[in-house]
């Protein structure tokens, strides 16, 4: 008889395409056995595979829920949290960085403080929260580096600002993107290193030389490489140029098939090697169905059946990116003609990694019942999502279509 509180996942592997059973309890992966002898099958269309549930660094929001919600009480701001936390399990990621971007200090700490209470509350959120990715506000203020945020609000590193919204999100911020050029840059990623938090270089006009320095001063990433730039660059040398030589970089890129042209992924992929990891960076519209939407930044924008999100008025300019991370470790695979192992690894351990956290992003006997089971088409670069558990819970599968109506146009 099974035990009722045993959860049975069956599947075959996606890093070692070997078919295993494994079997949860307690939140954690209690056994796991093969269950084929030597010699792995060929996998057909109706192959169910398994994989460590996907780690996200950067989610804005998604399926209608925004996390740098506007003109909200916090009451309204932490239900936001714990329903954009569902939603995003239900995508196949289990463990993520709700990101806050470059805003007010009021603005940027309520956000802050809606994360600390929705993880107080709720413990489905907690165990899902990795930690909080703070982009900005410490970023360029040109045109192009700064992409979509608001020119008024980006400055100068400020220490003792960064500790006021890290007490509001109880110690929780555990990566922040900024710009190396910004006065006091050096010196402020120096202390977030101390202090065990991610420095990573993004949003950015730097030169080589203060990409350098950042390095030196302990930066460990770059927040999706090649986007938030300027639309031309000198031919040599400038900022994309200087991060991807740098080898103590690791590297973030948005693999949606719209914000970098293959060739482009397919270099960085070949330059960076295992230092390259995949992002969403999501915004509240990924998930919902195509059409029109109403936003409070950019106006009115068309969402594509392909995911790709531009504005109406100027339809060349990506208005977001609006796919989930499983979309963008197909797509990856497409790209780049990599393993579906490689694409995989992209989006689990390799996050898991850089931020230090142990017990996810792998699938061992130990190690979290964190798994999402999908279908592979390699020639569509489709994943598509058939479970998702969170700690051997049942979480998904994931569901278009749950929109905020009043979103809408």
């Amino acid at each position: 008889m099974t035990d009722p509180n045993t959860t049975v996942i069956e599947g075959r592997r996606a890093d070692t395409g070997r078919r295993v059973r494994l079997a949860a309890s307690g939140g954690i992966i209690a056994s796991m056995e093969e269950t084929e002898s030597s010699g792995a099958e060929a996998s057909g269309p109706d192959e169910l595979w398994i994989a460590p549930g996907f780690v996200d660094l950067q989610i804005n929001g998604y399926g209608g829920e925004d996390i740098n919600l506007t003109g909200a009480d916090m009451r309204r701001r932490v239900e936001t949290v714990k329903r954009l936390v569902r939603l995003v399990l239900a995508s196949g990621t289990t463990s993520f960085c709700p990101t806050v971007i470059t805003a007010s200090f009021e603005q940027m700490r309520d956000c802050m403080a809606a994360i600390r209470l929705a993880c107080e509350q709720d413990e489905l959120t907690a165990s899902a929260v990795v930690g909080i990715h703070m982009e900005g506000p410490y970023i360029s203020g040109e045109n192009g580096p700064r992409g979509a945020h608001p020119a008024e609000h980006v400055r100068d590193p400020d220490w003792d600002e960064f500790n006021a919204w890290q007490e509001a999100s109880g110690g929780r911020i555990r990566l922040v993107t900024l710009a190396p050029e910004r006065q006091g840059a050096a010196e402020f990623i120096r202390k977030l290193t101390e202090a065990g938090i991610v420095a990573s270089i993004g949003h950015t006009a730097a030169d080589h030389e203060h990409i350098a320095a950042a390095t030196e001063a302990g930066a460990r990433m770059s927040t999706h490489l090649g986007n938030g730039a300027h639309p031309q660059l000198p031919r040599h040398p400038h900022y994309i140029w200087s991060q991807l030589a740098e080898d103590r970089l690791a590297a973030s890129v948005i693999c949606d098939g719209h914000h970098l042209h293959s060739s482009v992924v397919n270099v960085m992929h070949k330059v960076k090697g295992d230092a390259l990891l995949l992002v969403s960076d999501a915004v509240h519209l990924a998930g919902l169905p195509p059409g029109t939407y109403r936003t409070h930044v950019g106006g009115q924008v068309e969402l594509q059946s392909s995911g790709r999100l531009h504005m109406v008025e100027n339809p060349n300019l990506l208005a977001g990116a609006a796919v989930s991370l499983a979309d963008c470790v197909g797509r990856f695979a497409q790209m780049t003609g990599s393993p579906l192992a490689a694409a995989v690894a992209m989006a689990t351990d390799r996050p898991a990694r850089l931020l230090d956290c142990t017990g996810i992003g792998t699938l061992g006997v130990g190690q979290a019942a964190d798994a999402v089971t999908f279908r592979w088409n390699a020639e569509a670069g489709k994943l598509d999502v058939q479970a998702v558990y969170k700690r051997g819970r049942l979480v998904g599968p994931e569901r278009h279509g749950d929109c905020v109506s009043d979103t809408r146009a």
